[in-house]
């Protein structure tokens, strides 16, 4: 419908601001490839240090691998999409978590991977528990609280971008010339082409990065296929190939890491929202989000792979492009089962040099901690909320640089020291809640809700 000359056309959001709008396909396949270049192997490497723990042999390793690109595609789908009131419906990729494994490896060692199966499909179902309840409690959350957490998850996976650039740890060529080039080269192409790049090319600029350093690698003749030309054409993955043990101690240990992963998750949704759609989080996208991470966890342990969690390296990505649709990762989402279903195509993207993935890693993880500046600028920046500041700062990036601390204190009270992540986001929820002079976030919520409502109702009456 057409408007009058005196009556200028209401402007609508762009695609790239709003997670229903659907790119066409031919931009929204290679953005989905992006968002699975980009978290590829963060989602592989955890099962493959769980398979050198448990002792796995090379058939092994490739299941444990296929299992975690299935269900990562899995429980991307139910991000993406929804299922009732699960799923935050969002641009949300899931894929392995780092996070548990200070935890999965001792218990993997003392009892066993099916301990901490066992354990990981317990801490799921208690973590949709708390999902269904995060309305009551959101206020807790408020933006300096959720601030710390994304700009800690940031700054923590700032070096394990700095150590794939250098070609993983544990490489014989370890920061050799060849690898940082490699990197270097990665790093100067994304950037070239985000700044200088107009609309898709823009978007796409990690992807050309990636793909730009991956022909360069197999140019230079640093690329081994032979994980392609081994595995299989086609293999469904098989569900409880290790079955399950519960063990009260391997239970609450996974439990206490999954309460961190919520407020990640937590982090995260308002990191994408915030830094894409430039809005708030929604109440029912957080506790969706938050209730499909425990299901995803869930669903992994019956399908014998580590809990899942929103991936982190993903939001920095929509933050970098700015496209926040959620459709594209819904193709990214397919694009990880078909690799979990046809190992040859996980294969192909395994065969990438980790110089070239740490090329790209570089800027998205500093992103991640730009998103969590940039939420912390909300709240008025008092001498309470820079107090708060600098508790967690401090022992979020101290505890993690003094191992030794935390190699002093018993059991799992050791290992969360030893995150840093945990007494951080611990330390800021505790002192916002006690401090005097907190604005009243509940109200401020209630504000918001009202407006977006009559918004709402307003456009359903055009």
């Amino acid at each position: 419908m057409s408007h009058p000359p005196d009556q200028p056309a209401r402007p609508s959001r762009t695609i790239n601001q709003d997670p229903n709008a659907m790119p066409p396909l031919s931009k929204a396949v290679p953005l989905g490839l992006q968002h699975i270049m980009a978290m590829f192997a963060g989602n592989v490497t955890p099962p493959i240090i769980i398979a050198g723990v448990i002792g796995a042999g090379t058939g092994e390793q490739i299941f444990l691998i296929q299992v975690a690109l299935f269900v990562a595609g899995i429980a991307t789908l139910v991000q993406t999409i929804g299922v009732g009131p699960v799923g935050a419906r969002l641009p949300i990729v899931q894929g392995t978590s780092f996070g548990f494994l200070p935890v999965a490896l001792p218990l993997a060692g003392s009892f066993g991977l099916a301990a901490v199966l066992g354990a990981s499909f317990i801490a799921g179902l208690l973590q949709v528990v708390l999902g269904t309840f995060l309305k009551k409690i959101r206020h807790w959350f408020s933006p300096v609280v959720t601030g710390i957490v994304v700009l800690l998850i940031g700054i923590t996976l700032m070096p394990v971008g700095i150590n794939y650039a250098a070609g993983g740890v544990g490489a014989d060529d370890f920061a050799s010339p060849t690898n940082l080039g490699l990197a270097l080269f990665v790093l100067v192409v994304t950037i070239v082409v985000h700044q200088f790049g107009r609309g898709f090319l823009k978007a796409s600029s990690v992807l050309i990065g990636l793909v730009s350093g991956y022909l360069v690698a197999i140019a230079m003749g640093l690329v081994d296929f032979s994980s392609v030309t081994d595995a299989a054409w086609f293999a469904f993955p098989k569900p409880l190939q290790y079955g399950m043990e519960f063990h009260l101690t391997a239970i609450i240990g996974m439990t206490l890491i999954m309460f961190v992963v919520g407020l990640e998750t937590i982090g995260n949704i308002s990191a994408i929202t915030m830094g894409g759609a430039g809005r708030h989080a929604k109440d029912r996208e957080l506790s969706g989000g938050v209730m499909a991470d425990g299901v995803a966890t869930s669903f992994a342990a019956l399908f014998n792979t580590l809990p899942n969690t929103a991936y982190a390296q993903n939001v920095g990505l929509i933050t970098l492009t700015g496209v926040v649709s959620r459709h594209v990762v819904t193709i990214g989402g397919i694009l990880l089962i078909c690799m979990g279903l046809f190992p040859k195509l996980g294969g192909l993207v395994a065969a990438m040099p980790p110089a070239v993935l740490g090329g790209a890693g570089v800027v998205m993880f500093g992103m991640i901690a730009s998103a969590g500046l940039k939420i912390i600028q909300e709240c008025e920046l008092d001498q309470r909320a820079m107090l708060i500041i600098a508790v967690a700062m401090s022992l979020g990036i101290g505890l993690p640089a003094v191992e030794a601390i935390a190699e002093t204190m018993p059991g799992q009270v050791g290992l969360l020291l030893k995150s840093g992540l945990v007494p951080a986001a611990l330390a800021a929820l505790l002192l916002d809640a006690v401090l005097p002079g907190k604005p009243n976030r509940r109200d401020r919520l209630e504000q918001e809700q009202a407006v977006e409502q009559a918004k709402a109702e307003a456009k359903a009456q055009e």
